[in-house]
């Protein structure tokens, strides 16, 4: 796991303990939910994108520093609702009741998109060589994201991850090569370390301000 995500790491397990189980979503999902979210996924008329606006928060555009643009709180239901919505063809609502019986402990997956911007870009000053005057430039690294830290938090109370990556995102042209132009980092939660009626996820980049985005978790399924 990146040294950068290490202070997301504090343990939240033995304050569950303490805890009983109740989530602000609805989880574990019930036959009748998982129902309701295989025949919304299954309607294909964009029924899962505008779902989608509800669990995902917008930010604006810094100054300097790269874009964080958006964070994603993904839920059991709109993850069923999602995985509906890829399957074009016979996909029975039986058939999704098995899918989502065979996966076994429920989760809940925090996203967050990273965008390149003109200060914080493609290419990177890198140490000149010895007696030189001119600045030396090399591509930024696939794995920038590491330098990223995030906290995320159930109520007032810091969460570890139970699993977490980055992925960088490519642009390809028809005939010229991939360019870099951001990231995207998850983080996987067993849906039961969420017990408050509130998220908010803390992102501090290595340039630019910091950004903090809250979730009323009582709104969402």
């Amino acid at each position: 796991m990146p040294s950068s995500f290490r202070s997301c790491l504090a343990v939240f397990a033995a304050g569950l303990l303490f805890v009983p189980f109740s989530s602000a979503f609805q989880s574990p999902l019930s036959e009748q939910l998982v129902r309701e979210a295989y025949f919304l996924g299954q309607r294909h008329d964009g029924t899962h994108p505008r779902l989608l606006g509800k669990y995902m928060k917008f930010l604006p555009r810094p100054k300097t520093g790269p874009y964080i643009s958006s964070v994603t709180f993904s839920t059991p239901f709109l993850q069923m609702v999602a995985y509906a919505d890829g399957y074009v063809g016979n996909y029975s609502a039986q058939q999704a009741q098995i899918d989502y019986r065979s996966k076994g402990e429920e989760v809940v997956r925090v996203s967050v998109e990273i965008q390149l911007t003109e200060s914080y870009g493609q290419m990177i000053a890198v140490p000149a060589n010895s007696g030189s005057n001119s600045a030396a430039f090399a591509p930024r690294p696939h794995d920038f994201w590491k330098d990223f830290e995030v906290r995320i938090y159930n109520g007032d109370q810091e969460l570890g991850l139970a699993d977490s990556h980055g992925l960088a995102n490519s642009r390809c042209g028809r005939r010229g090569p991939c360019v870099l132009i951001g990231a995207t980092l998850e983080f996987d939660f067993p849906a039961v370390a969420f017990t408050s009626d509130s998220a908010t996820i803390d992102v501090m980049p290595p340039e630019g301000d910091p950004v903090s985005v809250d979730f009323d978790l009582s709104s969402l399924r």
